[in-house]
């Protein structure tokens, strides 16, 4: 168990140092809401949000739980929306374990990010294969733009108390979890200080809302 946890600390939690860490969230700031039903201003939040990313190795529909995790999902769709992920690159690839991204562009330049998110890991969602959650430093609340999706059960990574937070998960591969296989599978190396980056980079083409549902 220590060597996955240091597996952890160097694939997930992104070392301090190499993001310049912002502040935490202030607790008394506004929170964001669940995103809403497209273009229909009174409707209902949208208990689900269905996303398209498109890779270079194919596309994967992701599906969002505004309803269990507001803030997490808001932020994701928000991210999306803005086109943050575009251009971005899966940068790191643990088989067995799970695939990173959302924060590198294939050059491995690190993109500027909205402020810190709260961690909602308590939610009850399990980091179950195919599922989503947000990556971060050793702060609970330090997630931004970067999400990893899970390759098995990964129990360990669960909300258990306040001593071992957990990580946020706010969504699941709906369709296209082979297409996650495929970039499980590709060949990693080192690239500056940075472990397990895929040799040819797996390029995020595009995120963008297809159905929010009620």
């Amino acid at each position: 168990m220590t060597n996955v946890f240091k597996i952890l600390t160097a694939g997930i939690v992104v070392c301090a140092a190499g993001i310049g860490v912002q502040a935490a969230n202030d607790p008394n700031a506004p929170k964001e809401k669940p995103a809403m039903t497209q273009n229909d201003p009174n409707a209902k939040p949208a208990e689900k949000t269905q996303l398209e990313m498109v890779t270079s190795k194919g596309t994967i529909i992701i599906e969002v739980d505004n309803k269990n995790a507001p803030i997490t999902a808001a932020n994701f769709v928000k991210y999306a929306n803005e086109k943050f992920f575009d251009g971005t690159i899966f940068h790191r690839v643990i088989p067995d374990f799970m695939i990173q991204g959302g924060g590198f562009t294939k050059d491995m330049q690190q993109k500027s990010t909205h402020a810190p998110i709260k961690n909602e890991a308590s939610n009850g969602l399990k980091n179950d294969r195919g599922t989503l959650a947000m990556a971060r430093t050793n702060d609970p609340d330090s997630a931004t733009g970067q999400f990893f999706i899970n390759l098995k059960n990964n129990d360990f990574l669960n909300y258990q108390g306040k001593s071992n937070p957990g990580y946020a998960v706010f969504g699941k591969v709906i369709k296209g979890m082979e297409v996650v296989d495929a970039i499980a599978k590709v060949k990693t190396g080192n690239k500056g200080p940075h472990g397990d980056v895929p040799v040819e980079p797996v390029i995020i083409t595009s995120v963008k809302v297809i159905e929010a549902k009620s």
